[in-house]
């Protein structure tokens, strides 16, 4: 798919150039014919001879943004100087602290917030374990826990190299939902390992966020840590994204005018997200679904299934007809595709084949399954996990607000109806008025979308 300049390959390049009144426009010329976009012009220094410009521009890619570096020092006169990238500047340091909320002046300050007078808590709280959520960080602190086994969009790299996402995912709980989140990134992969160890961290938190864990064994972990823990746990890479994905279904097909219950789906991709999105669509209505993934359709004759897995669990709930082939065959006359899978499955044609009216959900990241503009040549609606295209379908829509909700209620565990409710009071964000193709999601940074699905959450998890 053709590719923008984004803003995650943002450079600013330190220029010096001959003082003359074209000097600036000549250099964003040369950017512009590169394909660059420029987003910033800072003139630091001139004299009568030279000018020194900071120019910040976005790239399509790494390689793009040296090709640009490269064709600026071709101009005469001109040189390049320190070239910054925008993202490893931002992350320098990581993107978090940890701060005391209280001041330590003097030896009064100190006995209060240490010894001695910190000992009176500690037997408050030994006294009565419930009194730790009132008297510690525990009542708004959540563990956002990752193995590093499948990183959006890069794979098994390892819990050090996941630690900028889970820095990341920190920042996001702390933004939309004031919530203090600490990321975890474990050094095994081992399932019996996970688990023990994060029952072993467990009593500082109020709940655990499980993070680019890799299927199948995220479902594993999941299963016994919400079994054997007295706080929520939720694996948003599966029910974050079933949240927003129902969500993002339930006003798409108003704006289409099809019923959940009637819509022949087609999902590719089966591992933790697709079955948890899978899930939720049923219990919100939905009846008729395919699930390919990259053998094909799966049904219950083929022989690499096991039925006790979650691909046999998919198997028996979906395909009623026993439809063999590709994806590219599941798709014809059927009403919604979603894509949880790889980039690149699909192309126009392939959409053409849906029924009438059809609704798209692209969203492999960073890459989607078919080109959004390709898509909207046949579909009435097209979704991806983009911020670069309207209609993002993004996690962050869901979890600040689901655990803010959770913290709130002093919640002990997740339940499906929470999980409806929150995708109710998602879709709700978006009033009818402002409801068109595309616009089905509200924006991330819609100022009510947090507290309507708290709210929401809350109200089915306080007893």
């Amino acid at each position: 798919m053709s590719m923008m300049p984004s803003v995650q390959y943002s450079i600013t390049i330190r220029l010096e150039a001959p003082a003359k009144n074209t000097a600036v426009s000549e250099l964003t010329s040369i950017i512009e014919l590169a394909g660059g976009s420029v987003t910033a012009v800072d003139v630091n220094h001139s004299d009568a001879e030279r000018v020194r410009v900071d120019l910040t521009c976005a790239c399509t890619n790494s390689d793009h943004a040296t090709e640009i570096v490269e064709s600026l020092k071709k101009i005469e006169g001109v040189v390049v100087g320190k070239v910054s990238d925008r993202t490893f500047l931002a992350h320098l340091g990581g993107k978090l602290t940890i701060e005391s909320k209280l001041p330590i002046r003097n030896r009064d300050d100190l006995s209060l917030i240490y010894t001695p007078g910190v000992a009176r808590i500690c037997e408050a709280i030994a006294k009565d374990p419930s009194d730790a959520r009132r008297l510690t960080i525990k009542r708004n602190t959540i563990a956002v826990v990752t193995d590093g086994s499948a990183v959006l969009g890069l794979g098994n790299i390892g819990p050090l190299a996941a630690l900028p996402v889970m820095e990341g995912k920190a920042a996001l709980f702390k933004r939309f939902a004031n919530i203090d989140a600490f990321p975890i990134c474990l050094d095994t992969q081992d399932t019996d390992e996970i688990v023990r160890t994060v029952k072993a961290i467990s009593p500082v938190f109020a709940g655990i966020n499980l993070e680019d864990i890799s299927a199948p064994r995220c479902f594993e972990i999941e299963a016994r840590l919400r079994a054997e823990l007295d706080i929520p746990v939720f694996h948003d890479d599966q029910h974050g994204t079933a949240i927003v994905c129902l969500a993002a279904l339930r006003n798409a097909l108003k704006v289409v005018g099809k019923k959940i219950e009637d819509v022949e789906l087609v999902m590719s991709g089966a591992g933790a997200a697709g079955t948890a999105v899978l899930k939720l669509l049923f219990a919100a209505g939905l009846r008729h679904a395919i699930v390919a993934d990259q053998k094909g359709i799966i049904h219950l004759g083929r022989k690499d299934i096991d039925p006790t897995s979650s691909l046999g669990w998919i198997a028996g709930a979906t395909n009623k007809a026993l439809k063999t082939g590709t994806l590219k065959d599941a798709l014809v006359g059927a009403d919604v595709f979603v894509g949880v899978s790889a980039a690149n499955l699909l192309v126009a044609e392939d959409i053409s084949t849906m029924a009438p009216n059809a609704i798209v959900f692209a969203l492999a990241n960073p890459n989607p399954e078919i080109d959004p503009a390709q898509a909207a040549k046949f579909a009435a609606v097209v979704a991806t996990g983009r911020s670069d295209f309207a209609n993002q379908i993004n996690n962050v829509l869901a979890f600040p607000g689901f655990f803010r909700g959770l913290l709130d209620a002093g919640a002990t565990q997740i339940t499906e109806e929470m999980l409806l409710a929150a995708a109710k009071a998602l879709s709700d964000c978006v009033e009818p008025s402002e409801l068109n193709a595309s616009y089905i999601v509200p924006s991330v940074f819609h100022a009510d979308v947090s507290q309507r699905v708290a709210e929401a959450v809350r109200n089915v998890a306080r007893p």
